[in-house]
């Protein structure tokens, strides 16, 4: 190319300007298939999980052909958590997209944390449902206590204050006129610990959760005091949420998921794929294929599952009860509008899509 200096710039001549604008549009045009390419990159997709097997995402695509968007629209990461704070934590950080939070954790988030922009996105499972499993509270069998008035005075065991458990047993005690922060005295253990605590006596009063409440030595040895059902009616027990920007940014790439989660829990329900199903949750687990046949996705009363919505819609009105329930009992310092945080909208735009 031959350059022309004309008052102190350097140009092109002739025909030459036509070959740069050439180079020019070229370059142009590579730089907007790059921008399109990283638009098109997949959203990446964390989803949060604490207990295998009874918490969706854990095993939701181990059945391989069921993710039909995955790598396309969007990654997918199971990613196991101790608890709620942690997974809040994560959010706040960008490390998190989806969290699996119990009613009680999702309001605190909500008023305590900052995050007013949590929204409830779809069902993980609910309690006190006809025909479905609701949480036990045990005793000893042959211990001395028959009624919630005779735990006054002892020890209860709690997984941490302010949980959706621990909000049913100072329920329980306040309908029997107990009062939780004089009248007991609360110790903290994780709830897969929950059967040594009571069989060793260091507390009189247990949380039972699945699959750890259906262990047959703690059914010999304990007696259920109550239900959570009994005590509090539905239970939306836990919910998958999701940061109104995140939703807003990403809502096609999330509806794709959603559409792949609701074609693996109909897989998951579905009797025919029963025998697979555990096989898959013996293996994610590392526990015998025993722990599941009975009652992994099965309407069994007490010795079933939870009640899980084929749709993945939550109960909202449930969720509603139990945060009231969460105030009444001073957890919380104002009231929550769940409707004002729920987004339904990508679960039920998922659902009209063909199976």
């Amino acid at each position: 190319m031959i350059l022309r200096a004309q008052r102190g710039k350097i140009r092109p001549t002739g025909g030459h300007m036509r070959s740069l604008k050439f180079l020019s549009g070229a370059f142009a045009l590579a730089l907007a298939f790059s921008a399109g390419i990283a638009r098109a990159e997949p959203v990446k997709i964390r989803v949060a999980w604490v207990t295998p097997v009874a918490n969706r995402a854990s095993i939701l695509f181990e059945e391989p052909g069921l993710a039909r968007h995955m790598g396309k629209s969007y990654t997918f990461e199971a990613v196991r958590f101790q608890g709620a704070p942690p997974m809040i934590t994560a959010m706040a950080n960008g490390e998190l997209e989806i969290a699996d939070l119990a009613f009680s954790s999702f309001a605190l988030a909500v008023q305590n944390s900052g995050m007013n922009d949590l929204r409830v996105i779809a069902d993980e499972f609910q309690g006190g449902v006809e025909g479905y499993y609701s949480d036990e509270f045990f005793v000893l069998r042959n211990g001395p206590i028959r009624s919630i008035k005779d735990l006054k005075g002892k020890v209860l065991a709690t997984n941490a204050p302010g949980s959706a458990v621990d909000i049913v047993i100072r329920a329980a005690l306040r309908k029997s006129r107990l009062d939780a922060n004089k009248d007991v005295t609360f110790v903290e253990a994780a709830l897969p610990n929950m059967k040594a605590v009571l069989l060793e006596k260091k507390a009189e009063l247990i949380p039972g959760v699945v699959p750890f409440s259906l262990d047959p030595e703690l059914r010999r040895a304990a007696r259920v005091l109550f239900t959570q059902k009994q005590i509090v009616g539905r239970t939306q027990m836990i919910v998958w949420a999701a940061r109104e920007d995140f939703i807003k940014k990403n809502r096609a790439a999330l509806v794709d998921f959603m559409e792949d989660a609701l074609r693996a829990t109909r897989w998951w329900t579905h009797p025919r794929n029963r025998r697979e199903a555990v096989e898959i949750a013996a293996r994610v687990s590392k526990r015998p294929p025993q722990s599941f046949e009975k009652w992994l996705f099965v309407k069994g009363g007490q010795r079933g599952d939870y009640y899980r919505d084929p749709n993945l819609l939550p109960n909202l009105r449930a969720l509603q009860a139990n945060i009231r329930l969460q105030r009444e009992l001073g957890f919380l310092n104002a009231d929550l509008d769940v409707r004002r945080h729920a987004d339904l909208s990508i679960v039920r735009e998922a659902a009209k899509r063909p199976r």
